[in-house]
C-alpha cells in the first residue's frame, strides 16, 4: 500500500503502530510520495481503535536529511500558499494544526519520533510536532534553511521557541549549525538520550507501557489540552478541563481506573 514509509505493529495487542521513513539510500530524504503517504498512514492510525501511540521513526542511519534536493531543483517551484496544503480537511479540529506539514498534534494519539540519526531541515519540523522526542545517542540536528536560501518553513519559527527557548531557536535558524546529541539535550531538544542499539525497543517499551497502563480516552483528551493551551487564556484553560473533567468521571475509563487500583491489579482500560 505505501512505498516509501513501512508500517508495523508492536507491543501488548499490536496497540502500538510505528511508522518508519523508508529511502535509506537517500537518508530518508522528503519526496512528495513519502508526504503524501506519511499523512494517509497517520490518518489512517488516527482512525484505528486498536491504535493507542504512534513511533515515527526513519530506516537506516538517519531519520530524515531533509525535502529531496532533486525536488527542489524543479523549477519553477510550487506554490506552498496554494489551497490543497492549507485549506483545512477537518473542520472540526484546529485549522492551526491542518497545514502541510503542522497537522501532526491533529492526530489524537500520542506521537513519539525515534530519532535515529540526522534530523535536518523537514526532519527537524517533523521531530518537533511530535509530542516527545526519543534520540539515538549518535543523533545530530539542523535546520538548515539559511544554508540553503530559505526561511523559517513550515511554523517552525512558532513551534521551536516553544520547545528550546528563543535564544537557542535563533541560534539554530540562522546558523543552521549542526549540532550533537549533548548539545541537542542540554537545550531541551530531546526528551530522552538512548543508546543507538536500544533506541527503538526502548521507545516501544515506553509507548507500550503508555498503551496499557494509562487510559486511552484521558490521553486523548489530554493531547488536545496540551495543543489547545498556546491558544488560550488560563480561563480558556481551566473551563476546557472542567468540561472534560465532567465528561471523564461518567466514562468507562473512570471506573476501570478505581476499579483496578482498588482491586490491585493490571488496568483494563477500553478507551470509552
Amino acid at each position: 500500500m505505501f512505498t516509501q514509509v513501512e508500517l508495523e505493529y508492536a507491543g501488548t495487542d499490536g496497540h502500538v503502530a510505528i511508522v518508519t521513513l523508508s529511502r535509506p539510500d537517500q537518508m530518508n530524504a522528503l519526496t512528495k510520495v513519502m508526504e503524501s503517504e506519511l499523512r494517509k498512514v497517520f490518518e489512517q492510525l488516527d482512525a484505528d481503535d486498536n491504535v493507542r501511540v504512534i513511533v515515527l521513526t526513519g530506516k537506516g542511519r538517519a531519520f530524515c536529511a531533509g525535502m529531496d534536493m532533486n525536488e527542489l531543483e524543479v523549477l519553477p517551484p510550487e506554490d506552498i500558499r496554494a489551497a490543497e496544503w492549507m485549506r483545512p480537511y477537518d473542520m472540526s479540529r484546529r485549522p492551526d494544526y491542518q497545514a502541510r506539514y503542522a497537522y501532526f498534534p491533529a492526530i489524537r494519539k500520542p506521537i513519539i519520533c525515534a530519532i535515529n540519526g540526522a534530523a535536518a531541515g523537514l526532519g527537524l519540523v517533523f521531530a518537533l510536532y511530535s509530542d516527545m522526542r526519543f534520540a539515538s545517542d549518535k543523533a545530530v540536528f539542523a535546520t538548515a534553511f539559511a544554508k540553503r536560501g530559505l526561511i523559517a518553513e513550515h511554523g517552525i519559527a512558532w513551534i521551536l521557541p516553544r520547545v528550546v527557548g528563543p535564544g537557542h531557536a535563533a541560534d539554530l535558524l540562522f546558523s543552521a549549525r549542526k549540532i550533537g546529541i549533548e548539545e541537542a539535550q542540554q537545550m531541551r531538544l530531546v526528551d530522552r538520550v538512548v543508546p543507538a542499539d536500544r533506541l527503538i525497543e526502548e521507545t516501544i517499551s515506553y509507548a507500550d507501557a503508555l498503551a496499557t497502563q494509562a487510559s486511552p480516552r484521558s490521553i486523548k483528551i489530554m493531547k488536545r489540552q496540551l495543543t489547545e493551551a498556546p491558544f488560550q487564556t488560563l480561563s480558556e484553560a481551566v473551563s476546557l478541563a472542567n468540561q472534560e473533567m465532567f465528561q471523564s468521571i461518567q466514562s468507562e475509563d473512570f471506573k476501570e481506573g478505581v476499579a483496578h487500583f482498588m482491586e490491585r491489579r493490571p488496568a483494563r482500560f477500553s478507551g470509552q
